[in-house]
């Protein structure tokens, strides 16, 4: 009940009486231990291993300074012990009975060494152990999306091995401990002051404290006094709640904290029985007079026949308490009686001691679990017979509630989860919002109503704990050096990854018909391109290409008007006729480029383009030797004039042809060009273009088209001075020589450009290298046939050339 300063806490009385009332209830009632009687003897440790020590040493020996092991005569039996309530002082105390086989019972001690029979074989106690408790709180700081967090533990056994084991389940769900720091109520205030410096040092807005409460008290009260009141407070169930313990300064830090405590079940009449209380009833309770004195404010005169004002040590004069007192109405508030966790739990024990006890007198002579069927006698009981029907004890309580031990010596894994909620006005208030039970299914092993829960601040909303602030969605962690996995840096994802959570550690890629949007949080599928007729790259192309279409058309249609006079005969009506005609498919052929692919455009595109424009060139390089062999035959009865009609046209341009059909015919049966979803080239677009198949056929087909074109530009550039009346040569000359300027610029436009820019690079040459031939091959001769029809005579011609060749 006291502390080694001497403080009187009335939580620890409260679970005093409550076993002594449990005593009563046992003694009075005619269904359990009949014709026996209850006896206790309360012995106070004061928070005092030395005197907890002791303590046991002389209830195993029935009086003071016996030796252990022996116990005298007169002394009742022991059937054993309800202690401690701290896990520290409650060790070195199960170490001693264990050797005695002294069954013992504690109602507050957690610490999961204890859980030990090898260490401690005859240790039990009605509140479950903190393994689950320590995995519990991880789960609640999980529950808040806390993953930086501070951990204050006492320095003993009990905060040493939970912290450790906290620490461990938090770090497995993903969080951190900033720092864990020791607290004793032995330390120094100087000692006190350093674990405050490492609080303010770090930036954690959580902190977990697993110890007694009377360790952290001047922790609490510096901590305000040094105004570091910013924190959320998580205190495990070795934390009690005891409102007299601490100062307003204290409560001011605790307000909105989040704590556990062992469930607790109903105690009937246990309130009336507080009520009656009073030191003229119970002159043997040695604890009532200062309790007394605390509650009403008062002092026990030194003698009876003084009940006048008296003064106390500091000289402050306060009223002589008087035997004519009642609790009453103050009972709930004097007791505390919000939170009566562990009183409960004190209130089991005893009640497990007495169906033990009840269980063993009930044994029937040859069939007791002892040797050869015996039973234990009452009057002469050994603690390790009462410690072997208390491990197998199950009992009911009156509200329904089923207690047992297991294996371990546990009882059943249940905790409250609870709020404290202080009020403008002061008041305290416990609030319960949540549930830890391990036997749940469904995973509702832990329960929370977070919208019950009022922080320190008066909001609702759970305040943020994190090292560094959540990457959004489009963003991953990259770990800082040398800090812990929780303390990262947010950068976005790399191309064509994305994240759609927050705190993505990784990103995603995204499948190959998919690119991450703006926000690299979503694929979305990709832009198939191409080249089409309704976007206005396509629109120019197709218009062009219908513009000169039109205009070769236009130019035969007067080639044919005019084929009887001069100029259009003079230049071989046959083959230019079948210029024009293989330029209007030249221009027709950069249509099968446009649009979206398919597998019978993609085989004829190329070949088609490479024999149409072998067939221009060949006819362009026919006119060109045939004005060689023309000024040659101009002598009549020349055999070379035979030639000029139609067998050599006719030969170079099959010849010519015929190439480059063979090249096409291998080209579409050794590897046929077929379409394709080109995703290697962009990353973030797909290309739907034509495979050539192997590359080699299409530089074939180019370099013999080359070779036309430079050949029938050579024999052109030759012949250029040739007399008037024979002046195409010059012309060809210069088409060719546009021509093949195209043709060369295409080569790296081509190779530099993907997708439909490509297609459009190679449409673009094709217009402009068969417009380049129709232009300066045929609007000459169309402005001399229409513009300038007086020169479009045969007499004018000789006259050219009479003049030229003078």
């Amino acid at each position: 009940m006291r502390s080694i300063n001497s403080r009187f806490f009335i939580r620890y009385y409260r679970e005093l009486l409550a076993m002594v009332f449990a005593i009563e209830e046992i003694n009075q009632s005619p269904d359990i231990l009949e014709n026996v009687t209850l006896g206790f003897q309360i012995l106070d440790s004061c928070m005092s291993e030395n005197r907890a020590i002791q303590g046991a040493l002389q209830l195993l020996a029935g009086k003071s300074g016996a030796a252990p092991g022996y116990r005298t005569l007169q002394a009742a039996p022991l059937a054993g012990i309800v202690a401690e309530t701290m896990s520290a002082l409650t060790l070195p105390m199960a170490r001693i009975l264990g050797v005695f086989h002294y069954p013992q019972i504690s109602h507050s001690s957690v610490i999961s060494t204890l859980s030990d029979k090898l260490q401690f074989p005859s240790f039990l106690r009605t509140v479950p152990g903190n393994t689950f408790q320590n995995m519990a709180l991880a789960q609640l700081i999980n529950h808040f999306d806390w993953t930086w967090v501070g951990m204050v533990i006492s320095d003993d056994d009990l905060g040493f091995l939970g912290g450790q084991e906290v620490r461990q389940w938090i770090e497995r769900n993903g969080g951190c401990v900033a720092f864990m720091v020791q607290i004793h109520l032995r330390y120094t205030l100087e000692k006190v002051h350093q674990v405050v410096d490492i609080i303010q040092t770090y930036s954690t807005k959580v902190i977990i404290v697993h110890s007694a409460e009377v360790h952290v008290k001047v922790l609490l009260e510096t901590l305000y006094m040094q105004k570091v009141t910013q924190h959320v407070w998580i205190f495990s169930a070795s934390f009690a709640i005891t409102p007299g313990l601490f100062t307003n300064q204290a409560w001011n830090i605790l307000n909105g904290t989040i704590g556990l405590l062992p469930s607790t079940g109903p105690m009937p009449r246990f309130q009336e029985f507080l009520s009656d209380l009073n030191p003229s009833t119970s002159p043997d309770d040695m604890f009532l007079k200062e309790f007394w004195e605390q509650a009403f404010s008062c002092e026990w005169p030194r003698s009876n026949e003084t009940w006048t004002k008296v003064e106390n040590a500091q000289g402050r004069v306060i009223e002589s308490c008087s035997v004519t007192d009642t609790l009453g109405k103050r009972t709930p508030s004097t007791f505390e009686l919000h939170d009566l966790s562990y009183t409960y739990h004190s209130y089991l024990a005893v009640y497990a001691f007495a169906h033990a006890l009840d269980n063993l007198i009930s044994c029937t002579t040859g069939q007791g679990p002892f040797m050869n069927g015996t039973c234990a006698d009452i009057k002469d009981i050994r603690p390790w017979q009462v410690l072997h029907y208390l491990k197998r004890v199950h009992f009911e309580m009156e509200s329904g509630e089923k207690i047992s031990f297991d294996a371990n010596g546990d009882a059943p894994a249940n905790y409250d989860i609870l709020n404290v909620q202080i009020s403008q006005d002061g008041v305290m208030e416990l609030v319960k919002v949540g549930k830890l039970d391990p036997l749940a299914t469904g995973g509702k092993d832990v329960t929370i109503n977070a919208s019950a829960i009022l922080w320190s601040d008066g909001s609702s909303q759970a305040p943020l704990s994190t090292c560094s602030k959540g990457c959004q969605p489009g963003y991953r962690q990259a770990a800082r050096e040398g800090e812990p996995v929780c303390c990262y840096d947010c950068v976005p994802c790399f191309q064509g990854e994305i994240s759609n959570g927050t705190d993505t550690v990784k990103c995603v890629q995204c499948p190959k018909d998919q690119w991450p949007n703006e926000r690299q949080d979503e694929c979305i599928e990709k832009m198939i391109e191409f080249l089409s007729y309704e976007e206005p790259l396509g629109l120019i192309l197709t218009f062009s290409a219908t513009l000169f279409i039109i205009l070769a058309a236009s130019i035969l249609l007067v080639f044919i008007q005019y084929r009887t006079t001069a100029i259009v005969k003079a230049n071989n009506r046959g083959l230019s006729y079948l210029l024009l005609l293989s330029l209007m498919l030249c221009f027709l052929c950069s249509f099968i480029f446009i649009g979206r692919p398919e597998t019978l455009t993609c085989m004829l595109r190329q070949p088609v383009f490479g024999i149409v424009f072998s067939l221009s060139v060949s006819s362009v390089l026919a006119k060109t030797v045939i004005v060689v062999v023309a000024f040659r035959a101009t002598h009549p009865g020349s055999s070379a004039r035979e030639w000029l009609a139609f067998k050599i046209p006719c030969c170079i341009v099959c010849f010519c042809c015929l190439v480059q059909v063979l090249i096409s015919v291998v080209w579409l049966v050794k590897s046929p060009p077929f379409p394709e979803l080109n995703m290697k080239t962009y990353s973030e677009k797909i290309i739907f273009e034509c495979n050539e198949g192997e590359d080699i056929f299409f530089y074939c087909m180019m370099g013999y088209m080359g070779l036309l074109a430079t050949v029938s530009f050579i024999v052109a550039f030759l012949s250029r001075n040739l007399p008037g009346s024979f002046n195409e040569a010059k012309l060809i000359t210069f088409s060719m020589l546009v021509f093949v300027s195209v043709w060369i610029s295409f080569i790296p436009a081509y190779l530099s450009t993907r997708g439909k820019y490509m297609v459009a690079v190679e449409v673009f040459a094709i217009l402009c290298s068969s417009a380049g031939l129709l232009g300066c091959i045929f609007l000459p001769k169309c402005y001399i046939i229409l513009i300038r029809p007086n020169k479009n005579r045969r007499g004018h011609l000789k006259q050219e050339a009479h003049f030229t060749t003078s």
